[in-house]
């Protein structure tokens, strides 16, 4: 943008934050699956000519479907683990390490789509998890409650 020969006359950090709001109107219509109407009206309101917002709109419309995709929060639906115990590395060391292989079966309501999200972590990362866990739930249920 800042090579741009019919934009040179304009103060580049101008430029950049002119770039970066217009980066962030984009990405947050597209996160919150907003139609034209509604960004007409919002560019409206920042006093934009009519020609500028059908230009805006009708690229909107083209790159919209890409915006869109996996904006859901994926929804862990099962937890499966088991342990793993590595007697050797590969340099034949004995090691006798014990980790945990978990996996979590996550659904995406977008595209109803069943990847499953697979780690390994030891005693002391897991039980770290867990921990995480109960601390959210905990907030969860404080924030219900009030």
């Amino acid at each position: 943008i800042l090579d741009d020969p019919d934009l040179k006359d304009i103060d580049p950090t101008v430029l950049k934050h002119c770039h970066a709001a217009a980066a962030t109107c984009i990405l947050e219509a597209g996160k919150h699956k907003a139609d034209i109407s509604a960004i007409s009206t919002c560019l409206e309101d920042c006093k934009l000519d009519k020609e500028r917002i059908e230009q805006f709109c009708t690229e909107y419309q083209v790159f919209k479907p890409i915006l869109t995709i996996g904006r859901s929060p994926l929804h862990i639906t099962d937890v499966s683990w088991r342990l793993e115990y590595q007697i050797k590395s590969n340099q034949l060391h004995k090691t006798y390490q014990p980790s945990y292989l978990v996996t979590l079966n996550v659904e995406n309501s977008d595209s109803g789509l069943h990847p499953d999200v697979s780690f390994t972590c030891t005693m002391e990362q897991l039980q770290d998890l867990v921990g995480k866990l109960k601390d959210a739930a905990k907030s969860l249920e404080r924030a219900t409650q009030m």
